[in-house]
């Protein structure tokens, strides 16, 4: 049961409009919430234990998870069982070997992001007009990366799931105003919940393309 939660504020009290709604509903159940910044968390100024809860950013959370002995499972970014979703193929690599592959033309306009829990460069599109170089500069050329065939979005949404019980869908990026198939999102979490990758609670991300799915 959770006893207490700290919430990660930006600095001079700023909160992310998630993290004010969570601590708007914590103290409405009466449960002691209060924010902290992340060098609180890194001097291990926090008393933490099982019994509380840490919400903020993921390399946060983490270091947070670690402070109290539990290990996180590994990211499942992109789990097998949801291919049929993605309407995209998706493929592991390195840094080194996509910006290789790409400044020798043999791959096309891809975007990457990186394949681990630590995101160590924002994911970006590798095209002609700026190729990519300059956006990882200082970043290993062994970092594992996901790249991804370029599709168009209209908009994002992201899909809090409870025990495979939708709790909440956010608009995050795009038009806000065009409807999410909810028929669509149920079935990912059906399936996703019958596999391996499993989870208990999850963030999952939802769009509508350019053609209308």
């Amino acid at each position: 049961m959770i006893e207490r939660v700290f919430i990660q504020e930006q600095g001079n009290g700023r909160l992310l409009p998630e993290s004010r709604d969570l601590l708007a509903e914590l103290l409405r159940r009466g449960i002691p919430a209060q924010p902290f910044v992340r060098k609180q968390l890194d001097r291990r100024q926090l008393p933490l234990a099982r019994t509380t809860l840490v919400a903020g950013e993921i390399p946060v959370v983490l270091a947070a998870l670690r402070q109290i002995g539990i290990n996180p499972p590994e990211p499942a970014d992109y789990p097998p069982c949801l291919a049929a979703f993605l309407h995209r193929r998706t493929w592991p690599s390195t840094l080194g070997e996509a910006l290789y592959a790409f400044e020798s033309g043999r791959l096309p306009r891809t975007f990457i992001k990186p394949r681990e829990r630590m995101k160590r460069f924002t994911g970006f599109v590798l095209d002609g007009m700026e190729g990519g170089s300059d956006r990882v500069a200082g970043v290993s050329r062994a970092t594992p990366v996901w790249c991804s065939e370029v599709v168009g979005w209209i908009s994002e949404f992201r899909v809090y799931v409870i025990r495979s019980k939708i709790v909440d869908v956010q608009p995050y990026e795009g038009d806000a105003g065009r409807t999410l198939d909810l028929g669509v999102v149920e079935r990912a979490i059906a399936v996703l919940a019958e596999s391996p990758d499993a989870r208990a609670a999850y963030g999952i991300d939802f769009g509508v393309l350019e053609d209308g799915r």
